[in-house]
């Protein structure tokens, strides 16, 4: 237990945290998308994104275990560079999302350090109604103040994670096995900490 704390601690060394509770870091949306990509029919590998994310961390110093990830993003902010492939993807045969109210959404329930810069975040992940367990590998790129413009001096996370996900496990698993029922996920995302 005391090596996981310790090793929890290096993760984070690059946050200037002040008092002893959790530090809250907000997502920066202009700087935070998730791709996805599959393989269509064997031919080719299509690939899409998401953005608009909102969210937070929270980062307990002193204790680790309680720091969280709060993510939502709207299904209609997905783009594929196809109009007619995003609106088919947000047809009933798949999301069936017609609202910004229609969220993607993560919760951690689990942030387990495996490394000086590395991580697994297990949460769940609400698709459609449909919610799962999932886990992302995930690597912290940089911790510090940001360097520039009105933002100078804040403090900033900025990460990326992986994960594969089975569509069907969602719901959305139409056209599977010829189109991939596993989809491919990178993350990458931008937190400042919060006034």
């Amino acid at each position: 237990m005391l090596k996981k704390v310790l090793m929890t601690a290096i993760f984070f060394s690059g946050i200037s945290v002040a008092v002893a509770e959790p530090v809250k870091f907000e997502l920066d949306a202009s700087h935070s998308q998730i791709i996805f990509s599959y393989n269509h029919l064997g031919f080719s590998t299509t690939t899409g994104m998401f953005s608009g994310f909102e969210g937070e961390i929270l980062f307990d110093q002193e204790n680790p275990a309680n720091s969280s990830v709060k993510v939502a993003m709207p299904v209609l902010s997905m783009f594929t560079g196809w109009e007619a492939r995003d609106q088919h993807f947000l047809s009933d045969d798949f999301f069936g999302a017609t609202t910004d109210n229609d969220l993607i959404e993560f919760t951690s329930t689990l942030i387990e350090v495996t490394g000086e810069n590395t991580a697994i975040i297990t949460g769940d992940l609400s698709i459609v109604g449909v919610i799962q367990p999932v886990v992302l590998q995930t690597t912290l790129n940089k911790a510090g103040p940001f360097p520039f413009g009105p933002k100078a001096g804040t403090q900033t996370l900025g990460f990326d994670a992986t994960t594969t996900l089975k569509r069907s496990d969602f719901n959305l698993g139409k056209f599977s096995p010829a189109v991939s029922d596993a989809v491919e996920i990178q993350i990458s995302i931008e937190a400042l900490q919060a006034d």
